[in-house]
């Protein structure tokens, strides 16, 4: 089987798979690496080490894994069906909002399954080859080469949209050691004037076009950060208790955008709409319960109950809330008592 058809074949199977889109491209990244290192340097990356830490690894991956020359590109959809609007969930202040890529199960695991599927039918079909598979959880510029395999272009937001299917997917990768015949990349970026994303942001964290200085974004602060959220982004934060979508939501191509056809990233425990009064209610071990197969709970009961105390803090001045808040006063978690204390101190000043 010659690259052209090999190439052709991995297409399908991975479509079959239930991937939305495969693309190929190579491992040349000189201008993204550029792009990284200046962002790094402007310390814009907060308290995330890791993205410091395999130094040029993320850029250049043949030196991540040995050998590699060509990278599978994938994307699915994830936009739950049957789930509350998220501008409804935004404006009612009594509601916590989760960002929608985690409504679900967590993508980690099933995108990683079905690359490895994948990987295991191109095995049967060409004989054994070198390979690893990526989804979010490696130094890999997963964007830059999603949009050199042809997948779309990273948008103002820096994002990927996709002109037919909008922003909404997971994205993943098989780095690999075969020669396959390589896609045209999305050299033109078609976001024009528009600005809707870098105007809606809450916390004004996307700076310039391309430029996300993660210390402002909710979803950094609400996911990646683990020490206390700073007092000034507090009020900003809203309801958002983990994540955020706002420049999503606002983005004009996101009307091409698709719900996902996964049962597995369908809406869990009414996650899609939950009141902040009963979120802050879950004691660890049902945040535990309820967080089961989730990206969730990777942030912890700690940080998952800070969210929700800013959440409360925003929320309309009621007895339900103040005493959900006084509830945990005393809280085993410094942490935790300083963000019910600052959510207090804002009902007594309403």
């Amino acid at each position: 089987m010659d690259q052209t058809q090999l190439s052709s074949q991995i297409k399908s199977w991975g479509i079959a798979l239930g991937f939305q889109q495969v693309g190929i491209t190579t491992t040349s990244l000189e201008e993204d690496e550029t792009h990284l290192l200046n962002w790094l340097n402007q310390g814009r990356h907060g308290e995330m080490a890791y993205m410091q830490r395999h130094g040029n690894k993320r850029s250049r991956p043949g030196d991540l894994v040995a050998g590699t020359i060509s990278v599978i590109s994938v994307r699915m959809d994830y936009l739950p069906p049957s789930s509350k609007h998220p501008g409804q969930v935004l404006n009612n202040n009594k509601l916590g909002y989760v960002s929608r890529y985690a409504m679900g199960r967590d993508y980690h695991k099933l995108i990683r399954h079905r690359l490895q599927k994948l990987a295991t039918k191109i095995e049967k079909q060409y004989g054994e080859f070198g390979y690893r598979c990526f989804v979010d959880s490696a130094p890999v510029l997963e964007k830059a080469l999603a949009r050199n395999a042809g997948l779309g272009w990273i948008g103002k937001h820096s994002n990927l949209i996709n002109p037919k299917a909008g922003s909404w997917f997971f994205l993943g990768e098989i780095y690999t050691d075969l020669p396959l015949e390589i896609d045209t990349p999305f050299t033109e970026q078609h976001c024009g004037t528009c600005n809707a994303c870098i105007d809606i942001c809450p916390t004004q964290a996307i700076v310039g076009p391309m430029q996300v200085d993660a210390r402002r974004c909710i979803s950094y602060l609400t996911i990646e950060l683990r020490s206390s959220i700073p007092e000034e982004f507090r009020k900003m934060i809203g309801n958002r208790v983990y994540g955020c979508d706002d420049c999503q939501l606002i983005c004009p191509w996101n009307k091409f955008a698709k719900n996902t056809e996964e049962d597995d990233f369908r809406v869990r425990n009414g996650l899609d709409a939950p009141t902040l009064v009963d979120l802050f209610a879950w004691t660890e071990t049902d945040f535990l319960k309820n967080t089961e197969g989730s990206a969730i709970r990777r942030i912890g009961y700690e940080c998952w109950s800070r969210n929700i105390a800013v959440g409360l803090g925003n929320a309309p001045n009621s007895d339900e809330t103040i005493n959900a808040l006084r509830l945990r006063q005393n809280d085993p978690s410094a942490m935790v008592r300083e963000h019910v204390a600052w959510a207090l101190a804002q009902h007594a000043l309403n």
